[in-house]
């Protein structure tokens, strides 16, 4: 007897709701699994996304170009002159979203109670605010005007552990060039808020050309940052710029190793995470196809006996595995993919926000759907789902027609 693929499909159906409750409690299992896959994916996606945004949105850019020697010795001894015209050709790239120059110094701040070493930043406003800086992250006060504004904008951690508030005047001390203490004068005009208290407590702003009179570094600045396009891949725009300069071009990835050591780790780590979470599943579907195989031993052997070749029950209960995979599937998306937007305007994780904090993740956790791991999850259940079903598909074709008869339901 040879049966096409519609009636094989048909019986595959059928016998898969002939045990509705098992069926539908595998279902359920099925469900839950690639709800967490995904889910959970999406949520380790979004915070290591976070992580790596907020970092090149503060600071760094995707690509800093600086001093041979100054990530060594990152004094104002180690500095770089204005670019030049090869320099600023290249930086007008397609490839390049933004580009500003900095003065960055260590430096220490004074109020009139207390005193704390802080990161100097040197910056023109413009430059910053393209390159990532939000103004709405401004609490108190203004951002600076321009390059030539004399006032200060620091954290509002920062603000209470020197005791002091908007409009006072503070002093901050550096080193010049020739190792001579360098101080000034400021007036805090603002005030930001970042989701790292770190930040807010160690680096303060002013003016670049401020900056570079005081320490009488004339047009030098310490460091240019450049914004692309796509971060997971700088190193495409860090080697065109390279090629245009002899100082030294890194990217995110050389800057921040812990960062791009993570992001590298999270792809490993998402399939080893669905694997092992389907892996959990799988003993259940096949528990579930070897039940369905002991109850249907002299069926088996009818259909045997009526000329139906062994590789057509193997190809029946496999279909059967796929059908209930492709269902579970189906729940599983959609359930998955619904709960990522219902949180989308994200997680609040402000309970454990100091241990987020030591690791550079913000409070809030953003969940992050990515096609590919939908994918990859759908891949996974697909594939092992079938391959855990070839040993009771195998089992049910073994049986010998006169045995599996004789058998008793």
């Amino acid at each position: 007897m040879r049966l096409g693929v519609v009636a094989v499909s048909t019986l595959a159906w059928r016998n898969l709701w002939r045990n509705y409750r098992r069926t539908m409690i595998m279902l359920l299992a099925i469900s839950v699994g690639v709800w967490a896959m995904i889910f959970m994916t999406a949520v380790l996606r979004g915070m290591v996304d976070n992580m790596v945004t907020q970092a090149l949105d503060t600071l760094p850019g995707y690509v800093q170009i600086h001093a041979p020697n100054y990530l060594d010795d990152p004094s104002v001894t180690h500095s770089l002159p204005a670019p030049d015209p090869s320099l600023l050709q290249v930086l007008g790239d397609p490839l390049v979203a933004a580009w500003t120059s900095r003065v960055k110094v260590p430096a220490m701040i004074s109020s009139e109670y207390e005193n704390r070493g802080v990161t100097l930043i040197g910056v023109d406003p413009e430059g910053e605010q393209a390159l990532g800086f939000d103004i709405h992250d401004i609490t108190q006060g203004r951002f600076l005007v321009g390059a030539n504004d004399r006032g200060l904008v620091i954290g509002r951690k920062l603000l209470q552990r020197l005791d002091t508030r908007l409009g006072k005047r503070i002093v901050i001390m550096s080193q010049d060039p020739g190792n001579s203490i360098a101080d000034r004068g400021f007036r805090i005009v603002g005030v930001f808020r970042a989701d790292l208290e770190s930040r807010e407590e160690n680096i303060v702003y002013a003016g670049r050309s401020v900056v570079q009179t005081m320490l009488g570094m004339g047009s030098e600045v310490s460091e240019i940052a450049v914004r692309g396009h796509d971060y997971r891949h700088p190193q495409v725009l860090a080697d065109k710029i390279q090629a245009e300069t002899d100082a030294r071009v890194s990217s995110w990835l050389e800057l921040d190793p812990y960062l791009s050591t993570m992001m590298r780790v999270m792809d490993g780590f998402v399939l080893v995470w669905m694997v092992v979470v389907f892996l959990a599943l799988s003993f259940g579907l096949v528990n579930t196809l070897m039940m369905a195989v002991f109850e249907r031993i002299r069926e088996i052997g009818l259909m045997q006996a009526l000329g139906m070749r062994p590789s057509a029950i193997v190809y029946q209960f496999l279909l059967e595995s796929l059908l209930l995979l492709l269902l579970g599937l189906l729940a599983g998306n959609l359930l998955a993919v619904t709960t990522i937007y219902v949180l989308r305007d994200g997680i609040d994780l402000s309970g454990v926000a100091q241990g987020l904090e030591m690791m550079g993740a913000a409070s809030v956790m953003y969940p992050v759907l990515q096609w590919p791991d939908l994918v990859l999850a759908n891949v996974v259940v697909i594939v092992l789902g079938i391959a855990t079903s070839l040993l009771p598909a195998w089992r049910a074709a073994r049986y010998l027609p006169v045995e599996a008869i004789a058998r008793t339901s």
